[in-house]
């Protein structure tokens, strides 16, 4: 049985270790080479020992450089024998900066299409975007909308626009079938997550109001918040690079019928601590206080930038992804049914330091 390579960038992030053992198990045939930059080497080889010794090699590299950070030689070798690209890596910061995350995500973007165009054998480029590509836009959002003219909450959306566009204007030379997870938490059944950030941030001000403090609603009764566990993002990726007719798709990984952000706030008060919030508190008061650094630090390092999702009117068509999805017998779970995992987890490591966000 001939061998073929799987490309992979993001390793050993939070989906991507998740997706790599997938992917072996379903190309028994394949090695991944997951191109990690230098400093998280060490990080990977072990990672890589507990998923797979024998088909993970780990390359040093760097997307940001138009050679991966290879040598011409490993560059033109792995160019020869790559069939699958699976593009992961990326800036997942809501406050970065501009300049840092044009470098990775765009550009970074650019030099895996242009790996991939260079590529003898690929059958398929697997871009992970994300829904908020859509931006400040309100209202139904088609997973074949892109470019309408909208303006962003920040670099990180930006950038990952900038990054999409360029996939899109690949597809023509280079089969591709784009990814768009909406917020990903921790795993449904587990409720394990590499951090807490995003709508866990919610459980640090339940957990600064202790036992005795009313509990202030943030979250918009008129806006959803789409969260997705990890393991449906995973098993759905997977799902999509086993289905030849996801090729050319740009597919939403959303939750069909998200919660309003102010019931997810209800829920996650209710699980953590047993009483649901009592008084509303403006979501500017709530920006003007973070923006000083003790009041950031004490509620767990939530970045202002992240309050606008609690009250951005949008929602996200899952037509496409749900056809790919249902030839897989796979469904988004509810998040009523996995929250009370994700609380669990939390209430079990709320001091653990390593999964504090770093800003």
């Amino acid at each position: 049985m001939s061998r073929s390579t799987i490309l992979f960038t993001g390793f050993p992030g939070f989906i991507g270790a998740r997706l790599i053992g997938k992917l072996l198990a379903d190309a028994p045939e394949a090695t991944v080479v997951a191109l990690v930059e230098p400093r998280m080497v060490a990080v990977a080889r072990e990672a890589a020992a507990t998923i797979d010794r024998e088909r993970i090699v780990v390359e040093p590299g760097d997307i940001t450089d138009p050679m991966l950070g290879l040598t011409a030689g490993r560059y033109a070798e792995l160019a020869a024998s790559t069939t699958q690209v699976h593009h992961l890596a990326a800036i997942y910061d809501l406050a970065v900066p501009l300049a840092v995350a044009e470098r990775v995500n765009v550009i970074g973007t650019q030099h895996v299409i242009a790996f991939c165009r260079a590529c003898e054998q690929l059958e398929r480029h697997h871009y992970v975007s994300t829904c908020y590509v859509a931006g400040t836009r309100s209202g139904r959002v088609m997973e074949a909308d892109l470019a309408c003219g909208q303006p962003f909450k920040n670099h990180y959306e930006s950038t990952k626009f900038g990054a999409e566009v360029l996939v899109r204007a690949s597809m023509d030379e280079v089969p591709t079938t784009i990814y768009r997870p909406a917020i990903v938490v921790g795993d449904s059944e587990t409720g394990v997550t590499a951090k807490f950030d995003g709508p866990y941030y919610l459980l640090r001000l339940l957990q600064r109001a202790g036992e005795r403090q009313p509990i202030a609603q943030i979250a918009s009764e008129n806006a959803t918040f789409n969260v997705v566990p990890v393991d449906f993002v995973v098993d759905a990726i997977a799902a999509g690079a086993r289905d030849p007719e996801a090729i050319g798709e740009t597919l939403a990984l959303c939750d069909p019928d998200p919660v309003a952000s102010a019931e997810l706030m209800r829920t996650f008060a209710q699980l953590y601590a047993g009483r649901e919030p009592s008084y509303r508190v403006p979501t500017s008061l709530l920006a003007r206080a973070l923006r000083i650094g003790a009041v950031r630090k004490l509620y767990g390092g939530t970045p202002v930038e992240s309050l606008i999702y609690l009250s951005h009117p949008v929602t996200f068509d899952t037509t496409r992804a749900q056809a790919v999805l249902g030839r897989a017998g796979l469904r988004c779970p509810r998040f009523v049914d996995y929250a009370p995992n994700l609380v669990r987890f939390f209430r079990e490591h709320e001091d653990d330091a390593a999964l504090v966000p770093k800003h």
